[in-house]
């Protein structure tokens, strides 16, 4: 009989290959998914799951971001979510997106490993950008604005 650790890394492989094949427009459709599988999944499991696996709610559904890009590129694919930028601040940036796509483009900040920000907050449609210093944040203001010009 497999131990906790080794079902739920065996269920998180199952998701991602569920998420690989495309989106999964609900949570409940992925619990439905991996119980036919043979897993004990409950909406709660799949939920932290989905975040440990760095998984994101999309517009068509919960996808897994593209392995391959990274930096400026992580950015630039989700420029076109992005509709204002704002200081608050110093230190502090808002960046206001497309209804939903806050967390998406959060993720994409957080992953583009830019020294620039420290770390962010994403809600449904605005995002709360730390920066290290006011330098950090015109530099982030520009580098984002270049991307979204792309």
């Amino acid at each position: 009989m497999p131990n906790n650790a080794q079902s739920q890394a065996e269920r998180r492989d199952t998701l991602r290959g569920l998420l690989l094949g495309g989106p999964a427009a609900t949570q409940r459709s992925l619990v439905e998914a991996l119980t036919e599988r043979g897993f004990d999944a409950t909406q709660s499991s799949v939920s932290r799951d989905l975040k440990d696996l760095g998984a994101v709610k999309t517009p068509q559904g919960y996808e897994l971001p593209p392995a391959d890009i990274t930096g400026d590129d992580e950015v630039a694919k989700v420029a076109d979510l992005i509709r204002e930028l704002q200081s608050a601040g110093p230190n502090l940036l808002v960046i206001k997106t497309a209804i939903g796509a806050a967390q998406r483009v959060a993720l994409a900040l957080d992953r583009s490993s830019w020294s620039e920000i420290v770390g962010n907050v994403g809600g449904d449609d605005t995002i709360l950008a730390a920066t290290t210093n006011a330098a950090a944040q015109r530099r982030a203001i520009a580098r984002i604005n270049r991307l979204c010009a792309k």
